[in-house]
């Protein structure tokens, strides 16, 4: 099993280091993993001046699976925006056609005090939210900056989307629900955007294939303030890139810290990219204070998802679950009566949990 690990920026090596020393631990006990490592985003740019360089682009296209930091810095926003190192990401999504995101969004029961909304609003939370990652405003053409007829400035993106795309991310949807709660929530801007207006139409048509899933709908401004209002009434939700990638942010914060979730990227095959859902956070980078159970999470992910070992996967949860129930706690997750451990230790608390 050829696993690629694509380190980043800021914070991303040191929670990369922590996933490893999981990875290393499942290898040990007779895991058959072959582990590599190349740059993306801007580390990649300041070695080979691209954020996604032929070398990395050879090896991830090589890999089974792939383990990613994250991207991005203060330092790369003067770049010319091909080179800036989100353009990385982007790219290496679209280049092995990662057009699934799956972002969960699960409340343990040692963090519910860490949540910013009551325990009995949160209490006992698990959400997918499936994101679909290569269509949708990011990528649609026409786009850029004009001059109109007017003589002024204007900046213009495209909103797109391919009856053959929605369907696609609507079965990985619709299979999720199957597997958990049998619900469905498709989230659009149909009274608005004629684009999810052909979205929600593709969706309602694809239902009849999937007779046992409960299928509804809402508008993203509405599903926005419902899941800070009644969170647990969703079980899947599946929407376009812009809303989701807005939505499993904001699903993430229920859970009390962004440092504690995980999300794959899958192609058709289940081939991935797994990686932590916060960003590079450049303010505490080299510090060792961040929190890396995201990033280990994910590892758990890679193994379910891509090579189909769920008692692994189940292994690494059930040892993240073990140091939490022992008080230890990053920064972003601390509160009175419990045990703040760094960045390396924590590591080391689920190697040892392990």
């Amino acid at each position: 099993m050829k696993v690629l690990i694509l380190p980043g920026d800021g914070i991303g090596p040191e929670i990369v280091a922590q996933a490893k020393k999981v990875l290393t631990v499942l290898k040990n006990d007779g895991l058959d993993l072959e582990l590599q490592e190349a740059p993306l985003g801007g580390a990649a740019y300041d070695q080979y001046g691209s954020p996604y360089p032929e070398f990395t682009q050879k090896l991830a296209r090589e890999a089974d699976a792939i383990l990613l930091g994250a991207v991005g810095g203060p330092q790369y926003d003067t770049l010319d925006r091909p080179l800036r190192p989100e353009r990385g990401l982007l790219a290496i999504r679209k280049d092995l056609n990662l057009f699934a995101n799956l972002r969960p969004a699960i409340l343990y029961p040692e963090l519910a005090n860490a949540s910013t909304l009551k325990p009995e609003v949160v209490s006992g939370l698990d959400i997918l939210i499936v994101r679909e990652l290569t269509g949708d405003i990011y990528f649609g053409q026409p786009r850029g900056i004009r001059v109109n007829e007017a003589g002024e400035r204007e900046g213009f993106n495209t909103m797109l989307y391919a009856e053959s795309e929605i369907r696609r991310i609507g079965h990985v949807a619709f299979q999720a629900a199957q597997k958990r709660g049998k619900k469905l929530c498709s989230v659009d801007k149909a009274n608005v955007l004629e684009t999810t207006e052909f979205w929600k139409e593709i969706m309602t048509d694809m239902a009849k294939e999937y007779p046992d899933v409960e299928l509804s709908h809402m508008l993203v401004d509405n599903a926005a303030m419902q899941l800070v209002k009644a969170p647990k009434q969703f079980d899947v939700i599946v929407t376009g890139n812009i809303f989701g990638d807005i939505l499993s942010d904001e699903a993430s914060m229920l859970t009390g810290s962004i440092g504690m979730l995980p999300s794959a990227s899958l192609d058709a095959n289940n081939k991935g990219l797994y990686e932590p859902s916060h960003g590079s956070a450049p303010d505490i980078a080299g510090k060792d204070i961040a929190n890396p159970l995201a990033t280990i999470l994910s590892v758990a992910m890679m193994l379910r998802y891509t090579f189909n070992n769920e008692a692994a996967a189940l292994r690494v949860e059930n040892a993240v679950k073990k140091v939490l129930a022992q008080g230890l706690r990053t920064g972003d997750i601390f509160e009175a009566g419990t045990t703040r451990v760094s960045c390396s230790a924590m590591g080391d608390a689920v190697v040892a949990a392990l």
